[in-house]
């Protein structure tokens, strides 16, 4: 199973912060080559990126961020990925399943997309882009674009945030796609990042975009399950496995009636609970 509960962004030109970034717990690094990369040093980032990518040495996954087909660097990032190989590309501000595909026509064949929903047209088109089709794998929402674009005021609540953030997982969910939250700019709220993990896992997203390495025990935290969900999981399976559940439907388990489909879902869990309880480097890609 694919964990993407932590998802480290990294500027690809911070040489110091990718080498430390080779021994953390995070499911997965994004070198990124968009936002956190100034106009003029846009080139010198994207060889660091395919360097780092060639040297390779994390213990997760690692994906690169490229700058959008619109302005003058996607196109060549896009080419000087070709050879590297990363796990996954992300790419930013997709507002059609015609840019999911643009950007899927430059990317070898089976290399993983990943894009970003961060702009009211985005949200709108939700269905259409998430329905895009392959390599397309994930939804990562982008909450600084999206609410400054919205003239939303956020607080620690998210309230409204809340339709896009169940429209966000209803899109990856009905498409067969990861889902992943947006990221918590305040590095120093434990609280805060805290309560938006737990706010992320309520709503079904699959993991949290992060900014700072302190924010990654929290995020695999809140999107591993808990020893009582990994219980409950563990006592529907064996209940289903008895001969009194043979052909049956529905079986009673303790206080509560459960479906198959709550034993397909024990299933899931248990699965995410193992991987989740494996090193990142061991994890199949």
């Amino acid at each position: 199973m694919q964990l993407v509960r932590s998802v480290l962004y990294l500027p690809a030109s911070n040489a110091r912060a990718i080498e430390k970034a080779r021994g953390l717990d995070c499911d997965a690094v994004i070198l990124d080559l968009e936002d956190a990369v100034a106009p003029d040093a846009k080139a010198e980032a994207r060889q660091a990126a395919v360097a780092a990518l060639e040297a390779g040495g994390f213990r997760g996954r690692v994906g690169v961020r490229v700058n959008g087909l619109d302005t003058p660097w996607g196109a060549d990032d896009l080419v000087a990925l070709s050879g590297s190989k990363p796990d996954f590309v992300v790419a930013p501000k997709i507002e059609s399943a015609e840019a999911v595909r643009e950007a899927a026509a430059r990317l070898p064949e089976g290399m993983p997309l990943w894009i970003m929903i961060e702009t009211p047209l985005s949200v709108l088109r939700l269905d259409s882009i998430a329905g895009a089709g392959a390599p397309l794998a994930a939804l990562m929402l982008g909450i600084n674009d999206f609410g400054e674009r919205m003239n939303l005021v956020l607080g620690p609540d998210r309230e409204p945030l809340k339709p896009w953030l169940a429209a966000v997982v209803a899109a990856a969910r009905g498409h067969g796609l990861l889902a992943i939250d947006g990221v918590v700019n305040a590095t120093d709220d434990s609280d805060r990042l805290e309560a938006e993990c737990r706010q992320g896992r309520a709503f079904g997203f699959d993991g949290k975009s992060l900014i700072h390495p302190n924010q990654i025990a929290a995020a695999n935290a809140a999107f591993s399950p808990s020893p009582e969900e990994v219980a409950r999981a563990r006592e529907v399976v064996a209940a289903f496995a008895t001969a009194e559940a043979e052909g049956k439907g529905a079986i009673r388990v303790g206080y509560r009636m459960v479906e198959r489909l709550h034993l397909d879902a024990a299933h899931r869990l248990l699965a995410r609970h193992a991987a989740a309880s494996t090193s990142p480097s061991d994890r199949p890609i």
